[in-house]
């Protein structure tokens, strides 16, 4: 190293505390927990970010409870957890244009014998009985499939989800516990299972934690009740971000609006939601019609109820093309950044650093500030104004 080197080596690091400076070194820790089709878009737009040189570690802590489909049928007769939304999640974290990917979703048609499966399922649990257990074969998926991030199943036990509702029952079962009809006061696993140990590290350490988009309890919820994981959303010194659905799904979240969905989660784990993403335009009245007729509604926000609960509101397109009412990858993706970098505004003192987990201690500390003298420490706009902040809380 040259003696000039050395020397602008030195003034960095007399001028830097030792945190920041591990944080300039390191990429950012974005992890997303939840399962369906929603977490595959955060994945997917997270991916797109780094292909444009942007340095992230990406995680995913995903559900296994799924019991119904090619999941289901895999679950019951070899004891596994479910392999779907894993499997999802890694083919959303594969770059490019990846034909074993492309086979990995290929589902046999018809009902019989191999009908209804779908190919990465049986290869997770062809993995899963050669190497023993379910984790080890996720990791073998991801090397196979040159996956760009880490696939975390929740727990590495096969266990069932049960609801208790509101009206005293208590129902047993992803796909029993949305048709049951009623309102959710409580979930958990039939028995209690540690956390992965990954998926917690992943978590405690993030920068950035993302709750969905998707089912609310039987995805999101449900991919957090491993024991240890409350106390990780804790520790966490990033972001813990909800992507707020476009619309109510009938069975689980009938009639809630954005604060009962933070309050669902807070009630699980505590204060562990700092802020919500939403959609930022009125949606196609064709969609609000197709999905009205079905029993679901548009998900309301009120930023003043939010800014109440402490949580603030980011806004931003995200609605991705189609009939479907389907988050953008790459709109996600966009939004969750620019999130990072408003963030990065509570310090403007112009170090590269700022998005770092360190900064985001003295982040928090300032936001915490901003809450006790009722003003918000957030602009109202990013530096080029896609995404916009509530201004209170």
């Amino acid at each position: 190293m040259k003696r000039e080197d050395h020397m602008l080596e030195d003034i960095v690091r007399a001028r830097l505390p030792q945190p920041v400076l591990r944080a300039v070194r390191s990429p950012l820790r974005v992890t997303a927990v939840g399962g369906g089709t929603g977490l595959p878009s955060v994945l997917g737009g997270l991916t797109r970010l780094r292909g444009s040189h942007v340095p992230m570690e990406v995680s995913a802590v995903v559900t296994t409870c799924d019991d119904g489909g090619s999941s289901g049928k895999i679950r019951r007769r070899y004891r596994l957890p479910s392999p779907g939304d894993i499997r999802n999640c890694l083919v959303a974290l594969t770059p490019g244009e990846n034909p074993l990917a492309e086979i990995f979703q290929h589902r046999f048609p018809g009902t019989g014998g191999l009908g209804g499966h779908t190919i990465g399922n049986l290869i997770l649990a062809a993995l899963a009985q050669r190497l023993g257990d379910f984790g080890s074969a996720v990791e073998a998926a991801t090397r196979l499939l040159g996956a760009q991030g880490r696939v975390l199943p929740s727990t590495v036990d096969r266990v069932d989800l049960v609801a208790q509702l509101t009206d005293g029952r208590m129902v047993r079962g992803e796909r029993a516990i949305a048709a049951a009809g009623g309102r959710v006061a409580r979930m958990r696993l039939k028995r209690p299972v540690p956390a992965n140990p990954e998926a917690l590290d992943a978590v405690s350490h993030a920068d950035l934690v993302v709750f969905g988009p998707g089912s609310l309890y039987t995805s999101v919820i449900a991919s957090l009740l491993g024991e240890g994981m409350r106390a990780a959303l804790a520790s966490c010194h990033g972001w813990r971000v909800l992507v707020l659905n476009l619309f109510t799904q009938p069975g689980e979240t009938d009639g809630y609006d954005a604060v009962d969905h933070v309050r669902a989660i807070q009630h699980h784990f505590g204060p562990v939601v700092d802020a919500v993403l939403v959609h930022a335009r009125p949606l196609p009245q064709k969609m609000v019609s197709a999905y009205a007729a079905n029993g679901a509604q548009v998900v309301s926000c009120d930023r003043d109820a939010l800014a109440a609960l402490g949580v603030k509101t980011f806004a931003s397109d995200l609605l991705g093309p189609g009939n479907k009412a389907r988050h953008d990858a790459a709109k996600l993706g966009k939004a969750l950044h620019d999130i990072l970098r408003s963030r990065r505004e509570l310090h403007r003192g112009g170090m590269a650093c700022a998005e770092s987990s360190a900064t985001l201690v003295g982040a928090k500390r300032v936001r915490s500030s901003s809450k006790a003298s009722g003003a918000s420490s957030i602009g109202a706009t990013t530096a080029r104004g896609r995404l916009f902040s509530s201004g209170t809380g």
